[in-house]
């Protein structure tokens, strides 16, 4: 259903805004499961994971990872983490476009000399901290989210220090009501990502891949030229391919050249999709509705 990416400082009070953000789903009307995904999940100790740029990398690579495999429609996956280099902000987001979810960024933001007090107290109670030469790099790198940028929008922002962290501040109240507000297609303040066909999930094994989007664009070209051959030139709107498929309609007449040109570039298209695991149960008819999907952006009125 969504994606939620914690961002701020180190010491910024990401872990408290994500439970409180979490408690506060919870309560609402939404029956989506919440879960959290932290450094915690892992058992991994913060200063050894930020300790040069190769653990830091791993780091990411297991969150995103761990991410990629629990999005769904069907629960909200809350990232507890930095998340403070925007590239790696727009990994996650592209991962909530494949999915065709809801995402959000919420940045705690606070000063770092604060952050910095927070962290040497933290020391001093025996809590889990960072070391001061790992706490001073990751505070200089750190890159502040901009909701200019799609992939930092919708932005909500907390102010920790100031405010404080509670399930009823502003930010977490207005996070929660976009993220369970119910949509239609009426709906204009809610953004729900939809994948492309360089992201959508849809998987081919390699064996088959080649010959099922062969095959299955093959078909879906032959009917195109079939019904074109019955008609006088005009546009073709709800050709049917076929029960549980989109009707293809097309703005104008289209030569057989043309429609070898489209099958090429879908077929490369699609072969950027990841290529592991096993096949559905119906590989031909999920590139067929991809091809017909993709065909209707490029020739239709729709």
């Amino acid at each position: 259903m969504a994606l939620v990416v914690i961002c701020g400082q180190p010491c910024s009070g990401k872990s408290t805004a994500a439970f409180f953000l979490a408690e506060a789903l919870k309560e609402s009307e939404s029956n989506s499961t919440i879960r959290i995904i932290d450094e915690a999940s892992f058992h991994l100790d913060r200063n050894q994971s930020y300790a040069n740029m190769t653990a830091e990398k791993n780091l990411r690579g297991a969150l995103r990872s761990e991410v990629d495999r629990s999005v769904s429609k069907d629960n909200i996956i809350i990232v507890d983490s930095l998340n403070s280099i925007k590239g790696y902000r727009y990994e996650l987001w592209c991962l909530a476009r494949a999915a065709g979810i809801r995402y959000i960024v919420l940045f705690c933001d606070v000063e770092e000399t604060q952050c910095k007090k927070w962290n040497e107290q933290r020391m001093e109670k025996c809590e889990a901290t960072y070391d001061d030469t790992i706490f001073e790099d990751l505070a200089r790198r750190f890159e502040r989210p901009d909701r200019r940028n799609r992939w930092d929008s919708p932005l909500f922002e907390l102010s920790p220090y100031k405010d404080g962290i509670q399930k009823s501040s502003a930010a977490i109240v207005d996070a929660v009501s976009y993220l369970t507000k119910k949509v239609d297609s009426k709906t204009r303040d809610v953004k729900i990502l939809h994948p492309t066909i360089a992201t959508q999930s849809t998987r081919f094994s390699e064996a088959n891949s080649l010959y099922e989007l062969d095959r299955a664009t093959q078909e879906v070209t032959n009917v195109i030229v079939e019904a074109q051959s019955q008609s006088i030139g005009g546009p073709l709107n709800g050709i049917s391919l076929g029960q549980g498929l989109p009707t293809l309609n097309m703005s104008r007449s289209v030569g057989l050249p043309e429609l070898r040109r489209l099958r090429r570039t879908f077929i490369k298209l699609t072969g950027q999709t990841s290529l592991s695991g096993p096949p559905p149960p119906s590989d031909a008819e999920s590139a067929k509705r991809m091809f017909v999907d993709y065909l209707n952006r490029e020739l239709g009125t729709t």
